[in-house]
């Protein structure tokens, strides 16, 4: 643990806990005082290995193989607003990491190549026509299925609202990349939703389909207004109006 005087000197920081046993770095965090070392305490404090997540394993496998966690302290001397910017801009820099949540805003302004800046910049804002719940959806579901997988299931949504909406429509970093109608919103259950191991409890999908070409093109591959764009907002559900 550091000491109040140490931590004094450190103020906000960004840190990595690292896997000696290969050198991977499995966690990007931040914060005050001793905020590196709680992961390991946390770990120790638990007993059911059921309910571990990925992150406390990885430090119990570590452990069990007679190895400490390496702590990295990345930069410190910071304001909480900066160790925010610094936390998020090193998730995005390691993709194999354990983080149950993305960076600060990275889905509007986390990593992105070039061609998809210019893209998300000068693409038309969209100009919205009919009544829709706007979903932003994670790139790399998107990359590894579908844009209608990444949207379809499972979300913490007002259903009877989203039962209302004319469109379902899939962004990703700002900009529109699939416009959806769908048929019915389902519990998300494996019942429901064929494939899936495990309910999800309080959240539901849709099965639906892809909007005519005459609609999508209305708004596929147009941002949203900037009105929409909330900095640092975490919710992925809006609706529109």
């Amino acid at each position: 643990m550091f000491s109040e005087f140490v931590a004094d000197k450190l103020q906000y920081y960004v840190y990595r806990l690292i896997d000696p046993r290969n050198g991977e770095t499995f966690y990007v965090g931040k914060g005050k005082g001793s905020r590196v070392f709680q992961h390991v305490v946390e770990e120790l404090n638990s007993d059911e290995v059921d309910e571990l997540t990925d992150k406390l394993k990885r430090i119990r496998e570590i452990r069990k193989d007679g190895f400490d966690v390496g702590h990295v302290i990345h930069r410190h001397g910071m304001t909480e607003e900066q160790a925010f910017e610094v936390e998020a801009a090193l998730i995005d820099a390691y993709p194999e990491i354990s983080n149950e949540i993305g960076g600060y805003n990275s889905g509007e302004r986390g990593l992105m190549h070039a061609k998809q800046v210019i893209e998300r910049y000068e693409a038309k804002e969209a100009v919205f026509k009919h009544k829709a719940v706007v979903i932003s959806v994670n790139r790399s579901v998107v990359e590894r299925e579908s844009v209608y997988a990444a949207v379809r299931y499972a979300w913490k949504i007002d259903h009877k609202r989203a039962e209302s909406a004319e469109l379902v429509l899939a962004v990703e970093r700002g900009l529109i990349i699939g416009v959806f109608i769908a048929d019915k919103w389902l519990e998300a259950t494996p019942k429901n939703f064929p494939g899936t191991t495990e309910p999800a409890e309080g959240r539901w999908g849709f099965v639906g389909k892809e909007a005519p070409p005459d609609v999508a093109e209305q708004y596929l591959r147009h941002r949203l207004p900037d009105s929409m764009r909330r900095r640092g907002a975490a919710n992925p559900i809006r609706y529109v109006p």
